[in-house]
């Protein structure tokens, strides 16, 4: 299964978005998902929301120490790209994901 973080529905400011998805990845982790759909939009000029580019700053960090294994931006969430097929290998219900496929700047993927 894939989680839905949805950070469009509601008032989420930077640091909220955050934490909130903070708390999502140690609620399915302790679930034994495999990974997380984050979204967060891609702003309203185009160039990328201020949450999308500071979440990605942070997801960073945390693969770095080990918080999480990886992440990448909804572009990529495809059945070619070798990221997304070794989350879908993990769990085969993942391929029913409506996004697969549809190259969403405004989701980012964050295995666990």
């Amino acid at each position: 299964m894939l989680r839905l973080v949805n950070l469009k529905d509601g008032e989420f400011n930077v640091e909220l978005a955050i934490a909130t998805v903070e708390i999502e990845i140690e609620s399915a982790k302790k679930e034994g998902l495999v990974a997380l759909k984050v979204l967060h939009g891609y702003g309203s000029h185009g160039r990328g929301g201020t949450i999308a580019i500071e979440l990605r700053k942070t997801l960073s960090l945390w693969k770095k120490q080990g918080f999480i294994t990886n992440y990448f931006g909804g572009d990529r969430w495809n059945l070619f790209d070798k990221q997304s097929q070794k989350i879908l290998m993990k769990d085969k219900d993942i391929f029913n994901d409506c996004d697969i496929n549809s190259s969403n700047p405004g989701i980012t993927i964050i295995e666990l």
